[in-house]
């Protein structure tokens, strides 16, 4: 790509459940001939393609993201070319519904990378070609339920299917009246002799940081003496961050672009605010050669930071938002919600948002977002402009969840509401010209 242009266009989840009609619908045309435009066009795969197959699993992303497997064709129409799928949805019908969906992105040749059939497949990078570049992707989630990581492969044992984790671990730092009265409550239990007993048998090992108390899955210690006050520590895992250094290293050698793609709904003191872990993350992933790093998770606008010359985005929000229109829920989605079996679907959704007062669908932030275009010569990043677009927050529901370019004043509140998120990373918004300052 050395001397030539590259459009890479850039969004947060796509959750998609019916036609999308990108070309034939008007109102959503504008926006997705601008994808089409792109020479490579990102989005984060959110719904299972497996056509409903597989096995419903208990512990689910929240709801059962089931999908028909058209809808990988819908977002191939629309433009999209380059999909990442570590997500906390990718085992809602545990390993057999993640295989359906992966035979399904194969059958179609589409490049893809955050799951595999072992860790080591999941790790990889995946390399798209377009004739003005390769742009390599590896996708990690930090999102996810214990067990759906997968398994590395061993000389005598297969691996497990699964994502490409990036695990972290929390400790609450509290004060030492605070721990004092911990310890008390753990001992007076029998919680602490409980987990010791543990130690003796071989079933658990103490913190290797001895400074730290664990109670129940609960980690703490003492508050630096400079703070004594509580606070929520975070740190991603060393041996995650290095098998993807390794990776990142391989892919920005044998690409013209190299990006990391985090599925990551940890927060910090809000929603709009990423974890601790997750800006130490995607620091190191540019530090060990990534070009971009592009988040997503929270359903929400976060801000972006430019590190070393190297766009980070903490997280691009919604793009395709019809997790209300999901055709089928399992048994235990039911029970999960509390809700009679004798409802459908739809009437489902709407006890959970109490008839849209709660919920995603009360609050206007899930329902706007930006999209970003990244004008690169080489490796060098010449121009970042932004797409404001609305996914049709208070329209009727089958209709909402549609991403359209936002437009007037709408359009001005969405970008000095990215340019307020990012003014902390110090990053500056030009709300005027719909562009990012480098």
């Amino acid at each position: 790509m050395t001397g030539s242009t590259l459009r890479l266009l850039l969004t947060g989840d796509s959750i998609l459940q019916r036609r999308l009609q990108s070309r034939s619908d008007e109102a959503l045309r504008p926006l997705f001939d601008r994808v089409r435009a792109a020479d490579v066009a990102f989005t984060n795969l959110e719904v299972l393609a497996n056509d409903y197959r597989g096995d419903p699993a208990l512990e689910s992303g929240g709801s059962h993201f089931g999908a028909p497997s058209w809808v990988l064709d819908e977002l191939v129409e629309a433009g999209f070319s380059l999909f990442a799928t570590a997500t906390n949805h990718c085992l809602d019908y545990s390993i057999s519904g993640l295989l359906h969906s992966i035979e399904a992105m194969e059958a179609r040749g589409l490049s893809f990378a955050g799951v595999g059939r072992n860790l080591e497949e999941a790790r990889r990078p995946v390399y798209h070609t377009h004739p003005r570049g390769t742009v390599a992707m590896v996708s990690c989630a930090s999102s996810f339920a214990k067990g759906q990581e997968a398994g590395a492969q061993r000389s005598d044992m297969p691996g497990r299917p699964g994502l490409n984790p990036l695990h972290f671990e929390t400790v609450h730092e509290v004060t030492d009246v605070q721990l004092a009265a911990l310890r008390d409550i753990a001992e007076g239990l029998g919680l602490e002799a409980e987990r010791q007993a543990k130690i003796r048998l071989g079933f658990a090992f103490p913190p290797a940081d001895p400074s730290v108390f664990p109670l129940g899955e609960l980690k703490f210690r003492l508050a630096p003496a400079a703070a004594n006050r509580p606070a929520v520590r975070t740190s991603a895992n060393r041996k995650d961050i290095d098998a993807m250094v390794r990776w990142v290293q391989e892919a920005k050698g044998l690409s013209d672009l190299a990006m990391v793609s985090l599925h990551a709904h940890e927060q910090g003191e809000s929603k709009e605010i990423p974890a601790e872990f997750i800006a130490a993350f995607a620091r190191e992933m540019v530090d060990a050669g990534a070009d971009l790093v592009v988040g997503h998770g929270p359903h929400l606008l976060r801000g972006m930071e430019i590190y070393k010359g190297k766009p980070i985005f903490y997280s691009l929000g919604n793009f395709l938002g019809q997790n209300e229109l999901v055709a089928r829920i399992p048994a235990d989605g039911y029970e999960r919600f509390r809700a009679d079996p004798e409802l459908k679907p739809g009437q489902v959704y709407q006890q959970r948002t109490n008839n849209d007062q709660g919920g995603f669908p009360a609050d206007r932030r899930y329902w706007e977002s930006v999209v970003p275009i990244l004008t690169w010569e080489g490796r060098e990043l010449r121009d970042l402009s932004l797409l404001p677009i609305s996914l049709g927050w208070k329209d009727v529901r089958h209709r909402r969840g549609r991403p359209r370019l936002a437009e007037g004043e709408e359009a001005r509140g969405i970008l000095e509401r990215f340019a307020a998120l990012s003014k902390p990373f110090g990053t500056t918004v030009d709300v005027e010209r719909s562009a990012v300052l480098l």
